[in-house]
C-alpha cells in the first residue's frame, strides 16, 4: 500500500536528521546489530503509532533491519515532522503521517496503518489499541501483542484489563525503570523546557512555574525549571506525591491559589480539566499556558475560548486569548504535547534506552505472544539490566562485581 506523506521532496533533509540521532543511540545500535545478523523480525509486520520524529523513525530502521515490515504513523496531529516521515519513506518503510492533519486524517492514518494486519504494535497513547478493541476488530488475526510508550497509554491498557476486556498480551514498557526512570524523568524535563523556551523565546528565570502533578515526568519538568532559575510551585491530588515535592525543595498549593501568582504553567497529570475556567479568571496578565500529558484535554482551552473576547495566532505555536479586562494569556501548542507539537521531543541519548525497551519487548512478544495471556506485563528485570549494561559501556563506564562470598553472604541473609 502506498504511503500517505505531506512531500516525499523533503526526504534528503529527513534522513539527515534520522542520521544525526543515530549517532547517539548507541545501545539500539547494539541491538540492530544483533537484529540483522539474526533476522529477528523477518516476515513479521510491525506497526508503529509513536510521535513521528528522527528518534522514532530510527527505532523503525532498526526493527527493519531485523527483517520486519514496519508500518509507521503518528501519535499526535502536531508531533509528526514532514521532513522525517519523507525520510522514512525513502528508505522503504510505509508512513501514514503528516504534520497538522485533522483529527479525521489523524484515525485515518491509524486505520491505514491496521490495514496490514500487524503480528506486533508499538503504541502510545493507547488509540491503537482502542481502534483493535473496537471498530477495527478484524485486524488482529494475525497479531501477537504489542507494547505501549507512555504512562496514559499503560492506564489506558490496565483499564481494558481489569474490566476483562484486553483480548491480546500487551508490554508497559513504560512501567520498566529503564523508560519511566530516564525517559519520564530527565527525558520530559528537558524536552518540555526546549519546547516552551524555543516557542516563547522569554526567560525562565526568576518566573514562578507552576508545575501540576508530581509524578515522574512532573518530577522532571520541576527540577529543570529550578535549575533554569525558576520559583517552583507544584499542584497535586496524591498527599505522597505532594510531600515528596516539599521534601525536595518545592511549595504546593491548590491550583486556585498558584492560578493568582504563576507566570508559566505545565500540566503534568495524564487527567482532564485541570486548569479551567476558574483559574484563568484569576490568572496574571501575560500567563503562559502549556501541556506535557499525552492528550490535550488538562488545559481546557474551550473554557478560555468562551470567557475570552477575542483570540489569535500571535506567533507560531501560541495562541494569545484577551480577557474582557484587558489581560492576555497564552497557549502554547493548542494545549498538546509543549515537547513534541513545539519541539524535537526528548533528547536521543535518552530515547535510546526507551526505544532499546521497545525493541526487546517487540522481540519478546514475537517469541512469546502465543503463549501470554491476555494482559498486561512488564519486561523481565534482566532485560532492564541488560539495556543498563549497554548503555554504561557506551558511555565508558563499567560496574563492580560480587565475589563469590559476597554471593553466598546475601544468599543466607536473603
Amino acid at each position: 500500500m502506498q504511503s500517505l506523506i505531506k512531500d516525499i521532496n523533503l526526504a534528503a533533509e529527513g534522513r539527515k536528521k534520522i542520521d544525526w540521532v543515530s549517532n547517539f543511540m548507541p545501545t539500539l545500535n547494539s541491538l540492530g546489530d544483533r537484529f540483522e545478523k539474526e533476522q529477528t523480525f523477518k516476515g513479521q509486520t510491525i506497526v508503529v503509532s509513536v510521535h513521528l520524529e528522527a528518534k522514532t523513525a530510527y527505532l523503525a530502521t532498526v526493527l527493519q533491519r531485523g527483517g520486519a515490515d514496519v508500518i509507521v504513523t503518528g501519535s499526535n496531529p502536531l508531533s509528526t515532522q514532514d521532513d522525517v516521515a519523507a525520510g522514512l519513506v525513502d528508505m522503504g518503510i510505509t508512513v501514514y503521517a503528516w504534520y497538522d492533519c485533522t483529527d479525521e486524517e489523524y484515525f485515518m492514518f491509524l486505520h491505514k496503518a491496521l490495514d496490514h494486519k500487524p503480528h506486533i504494535i508499538i503504541d502510545d497513547g493507547g488509540d491503537l489499541v482502542n481502534l483493535l478493541h473496537t471498530t477495527r476488530q478484524d485486524a488482529k488475526e494475525r497479531l501477537l501483542g504489542g507494547s505501549e510508550e507512555t504512562t496514559t497509554g499503560v492506564h489506558r491498557l490496565y483499564a481494558l484489563e481489569h474490566a476483562n476486556q484486553l483480548t491480546f498480551p500487551m508490554i508497559a514498557v513504560n512501567d520498566s525503570n529503564c523508560k519511566y526512570l530516564f525517559d519520564n524523568r530527565y527525558g520530559t524535563g528537558q524536552s518540555v523546557w526546549d519546547g516552551i523556551m524555543r516557542t516563547t523565546n522569554l526567560t525562565v528565570t526568576g518566573k514562578n512555574v507552576v508545575v501540576a502533578g508530581y509524578g515522574w515526568c512532573g518530577k522532571g519538568v520541576a527540577m529543570r525549571a529550578k535549575g533554569l532559575g525558576a520559583h517552583v510551585y507544584v499542584t497535586e491530588v496524591d498527599p505522597i506525591k505532594a510531600i515528596e515535592a516539599v521534601f525536595d525543595g518545592f511549595k504546593v498549593l491548590p491550583m486556585v491559589e498558584a492560578a493568582k501568582i504563576g507566570d508559566i504553567f505545565c500540566t503534568v497529570t495524564g487527567c482532564k480539566d485541570v486548569i479551567v475556567k476558574e483559574h484563568y479568571e484569576v490568572m496574571k496578565d501575560k500567563a503562559v499556558l502549556c501541556n506535557a500529558g499525552h492528550f490535550d484535554c488538562e488545559v481546557n482551552v474551550q473554557d478560555l475560548e468562551n470567557l475570552a473576547v477575542s483570540h489569535e495566532r500571535v506567533r507560531q505555536n501560541i495562541e494569545g486569548y484577551t480577557m474582557a479586562d484587558g489581560r492576555k494569556l497564552y497557549v502554547l501548542a493548542e494545549g498538546r504535547l509543549v515537547n513534541l507539537a513545539a519541539g524535537d521531543g526528548h533528547p536521543a541519548e535518552i530515547m535510546d534506552l526507551s526505544f532499546a525497551m521497545q525493541a526487546l519487548a517487540a522481540e519478546h512478544i514475537l517469541h512469546n505472544g502465543k503463549n501470554m495471556e491476555p494482559k498486561v506485563f512488564v519486561l523481565p528485570q534482566e532485560l532492564d539490566a541488560e539495556i543498563a549494561k549497554l548503555k554504561l559501556n557506551s558511555m565508558g563506564y563499567d560496574l563492580d562485581a560480587l565475589t563469590q562470598d559476597q554471593i553466598d553472604y546475601l544468599t543466607k541473609v536473603n
